[in-house]
Formats: C-alpha cells, sequence, structure tokens
C-alpha cells in the first residue's frame, strides 16, 4: 500500500524496560541495528498494525505490553536513489511513520525474534534512550531523532508515575 506521494504507511515500535532502556534490535544476517518496524496492511489501522508487527518480529502481543504513547502525526523519510525500485508500480519513495512507545509488562524472556517463520532480527539488546541516534542507518536517522524527542516527555512521565 503506498499513497500518492510514494510513501507506504508504517508503524515504528519502541519498547522500553522499567529502568527506560529501549529495545534495539539486529538484522538478520546483517551489522545493521533499528527500532522493530513494518508496514500498515489493506484494511489495517496503525494499532491493528503495531500489534501485528509486534507479534511477528519480536514474539510480543497485545497482553504482553502497554501502550504509553504514540507520535501525533506522521513522520517521513525518503530512501536512498539506489534502494527505490524503479520498476515497481507504484514507486514507493520511503515510509510515513506512526511511531508507538510501549512499556514492556510481560518478563523480557517473552521475546522471541524467532516466533514466525521468516525472522527479521537475530539479535537484541537494551540500550540507552539516545542511544539509537548514533547507531541507526543515516537515512532514517532524522525521523528516529524525531519520534524520540517526541516521546520522550510520555517516557518520563511515565516512569516517574
Amino acid at each position: 500500500m503506498i499513497d500518492s506521494q510514494g510513501f507506504r504507511p508504517n508503524v515504528g515500535i519502541i519498547i522500553c524496560n522499567s529502568r527506560g532502556q529501549l529495545l534495539w534490535a539486529k538484522r538478520i544476517g546483517q551489522d545493521a541495528w533499528q527500532f522493530p518496524q513494518g508496514g500498515i496492511q489493506q484494511g489495517e489501522d496503525a494499532q491493528q498494525a503495531l500489534f501485528r508487527e509486534l507479534e511477528e518480529e519480536v514474539g510480543l502481543v497485545a497482553q504482553d505490553v502497554e501502550i504509553v504513547a504514540a507520535t501525533q502525526d506522521w513522520l517521513y523519510y525518503q530512501l536512498p536513489k539506489n534502494l527505490i525500485r524503479q520498476h515497481s508500480s507504484p514507486i514507493c519513495i520511503g515510509q510515513k511513520q506512526k511511531w508507538y512507545l510501549l512499556r514492556l509488562r510481560a518478563d523480557e524472556q517473552r521475546i522471541d525474534l524467532r516466533s514466525n517463520g521468516s525472522p527479521e532480527f537475530d539479535d537484541w539488546q537494551w540500550v540507552s534512550f539516545w542511544y539509537p541516534l548514533s547507531q541507526v542507518i543515516d537515512f532514517k536517522r532524522e525521523v528516529y531523532r524525531q519520534a524520540l524527542k517526541e516521546l520522550s516527555a510520555p517516557l518520563h512521565r511515565y516512569l516517574r508515575s
């Protein structure tokens, strides 16, 4: 599903533990780390996509987490020209994302990167809140900065409560 401007609707998932650390996942077979994310399918809303992707990518279900906050608007990033599939129709030039901040309610042992037949990640770790900005691939850095900036206040309010 691509919108009229060429952006694919997507959800970004930031999972935090009780210490305010974030789940940071390594793409399978690569030295590339990121937050879980995935496309919104036809007929799904963003929250439905969030829970589907959460289960597919990290093996967690809705009861394992609590939604702390979400970004108010779509956050956009464009793909580098070499990653745009020129022979697809319609052409996807990037993603527009709704980001969700989730608190892990279940034991971290519930995290299972191989919960489905085609895993996207092969490792994960807890990292400090701003760490991903220095580690994520360049073309996603600004959208990560925007998401973390918007979600930092709700996380800190939540951790203090």
